[in-house]
């Protein structure tokens, strides 16, 4: 039952909680200057606090404006609230929270296409960023091409004036704005992909291109895709954080967000027209070449979380700290890195040992309860970048690599839909029903369910499936698996 007041700008006149950090600018100054397609928690625990950093140090009009590209619970949940909401840093040693105030509103694309369009080409609109997720750009993770026959791909080339797709949006804002001599806006994504700048850059030119050659060159030529690397450790909402914010801030929030102390933002410095808030106040880095960080980061942190997620959830274990608080576990992540660090070159100044023991105290972190079922999601489009680029490096060398084969052999069996108990798993991914249906037709046997699977093309590419050694290697893991159980198979 709600007790405090709803947080509200109204509410924030008569009620300051002590030791809660409230917006110290004029709100009424901001502009909806980012467009941020994607809009869920990591987005408001990463991108707009650092945004919020820079307007209470210098003020500025550097609004916020979310998307919601599917569904309208983040704006129904913070509507009433004026785009107001708590975040609540937790570590080790306890909670602290602030108020949220850069956020000026939420649309929700499914409901207001041309809307969304429109604002995307308003000139007031300097920056669109984007946390999709991987299956969000409609590509083809092992090749990095857009997807043209993805039937939301199809559907926006046909229907731009009301597209589906954040690529589909993208080039409508961008073609509007062409067609009205404005300049582009910069795209600043912020997933976790490979130089997901260019990444980015190149998919936009592929569909740009499939409507109108000139309108690929113009962005080709005008516009800017800055690569980025980000981390900060944001589990989903639960009702756990409703409670917190409350109790912490003295407002009921329907859209809190919990996070960890830590957070690291690499940025390559290139915008349209030099515009951007000033975001290396807030601490963020920029550098002329963000690829070591971002190389660094998706092999040792995202490899390890998925390989920690689908070994840990097998076993039984719901959260990343549950997992990693088993000494089975936190000894295979040691041997994980020690076979992911030798193909890791270091970015400049950092030591790699440092940043995984960093690593490890960060996922033992007890505050942050990150669940093994939410890092699993989506798999067939993270592991080319987080586990199959490292096994490709190390298989050209001659290496064996059996703790990463055992992450790959964890997904296999993750994705079967079945797990150690005999209970069926809910599993989140695009391409959920094409593997089940592959595996289910192998059979039991391990190398036949193994070789079902390195036949999809889209997660291991042609190369992988014609290396003996891994597939023998990825066999052996998975055996051992299906006879052992993970945490046994994770131990020494």
């Amino acid at each position: 039952m709600i007790t405090a007041p709803r947080l509200h700008p109204e509410a924030l006149l008569s009620r300051h909680p002590e030791g809660v950090a409230m917006p110290c600018y004029n709100r009424a100054a901001l502009r909806p200057s980012i467009v941020h397609l994607g809009l869920g928690a990591f987005a408001r625990a990463h991108l707009a606090l650092y945004t919020e950093d820079v307007l209470n140090a210098d003020g500025g009009d550097w609004g916020i404006l979310g998307v919601s590209l599917q569904r309208p619970d983040q704006r129904d949940r913070l509507a009433p609230q004026d785009g107001l909401y708590t975040a609540i840093e937790r570590g080790p040693d306890g909670e602290q929270c602030r108020i949220v105030g850069c956020l000026l509103g939420v649309m929700v694309a499914p409901e207001e296409r041309g809307a969304l369009v429109a604002r995307l080409a308003n000139p007031r609109t300097r920056i669109v960023s984007l946390t999709v997720t991987e299956k969000g750009y409609c590509h083809d993770p092992a090749t990095g091409r857009l997807r043209l026959d993805h039937p939301d791909i199809s559907h926006d080339l046909t229907n731009l004036a009301a597209p589906r797709t954040a690529i589909g949006f993208l080039v409508a804002g961008l073609a509007a704005r062409r067609a009205a001599g404005h300049a582009p806006f910069t795209v600043l994504c912020c997933d976790n992909l490979p130089h997901n700048g260019r990444l980015v850059a190149g998919l936009v030119g592929e569909f740009a291109d499939a409507l109108d050659p000139a309108l690929s060159a113009w962005i080709g030529a005008e516009g800017a895709f800055p690569c980025t690397m980000v981390d900060r450790i944001v589990p989903a909402l639960t009702d756990a954080d409703l409670v917190a914010a409350e109790r912490l801030s003295g407002f009921a929030d329907a859209a809190p967000v919990g996070h960890e102390s830590f957070r690291q933002w690499v940025i390559e410095d290139d915008f349209v027209g030099g515009l951007r808030p000033e975001w290396e106040k807030a601490g963020a880095q920029f550098a002329s070449d963000v690829a070591p960080f971002e190389h660094m980061k998706l092999r040792l942190l995202n490899g390890s979380h998925s390989a920690l997620a689908y070994l840990g959830y097998l076993a039984g274990y719901e959260t990343i700290g549950d997992a990693v608080n088993d000494d089975a576990f936190a000894g295979y992540l040691q041997r994980f890195w020690d076979e992911v660090r030798p193909m890791v070159p270091p970015p400049p100044g950092q030591d790699l040992h440092a940043y995984t023991d960093a690593l490890l105290a960060r996922f033992r972190n007890p505050a942050i309860r990150h669940r093994t079922w939410q890092i699993a999601m989506d798999g067939s489009q993270k592991l080319p970048q987080r586990l199959l680029g490292t096994l490709r490096e190390r298989l050209a060398q001659g290496l064996d690599s059996p703790a990463l084969c055992l992450a790959v052999a964890a997904w296999a069996r993750y994705v079967g839909g079945t797990d150690e108990a005999g209970s069926p798993i809910d599993v989140r991914d695009p391409m959920a029903a094409g593997l089940r249906a592959q595996l289910d037709a192998a059979g039991a046997e391990p190398a036949a369910r193994i070789r079902a699977l390195l036949g999809v093309e889209a997660v291991f590419g042609t190369d992988l499936p014609a290396e003996p050694r891994f597939a023998t290697a990825l066999t052996e893991a998975y055996a051992q698996l299906m006879a052992k159980g993970a945490r046994a198979a994770a131990a020494p």
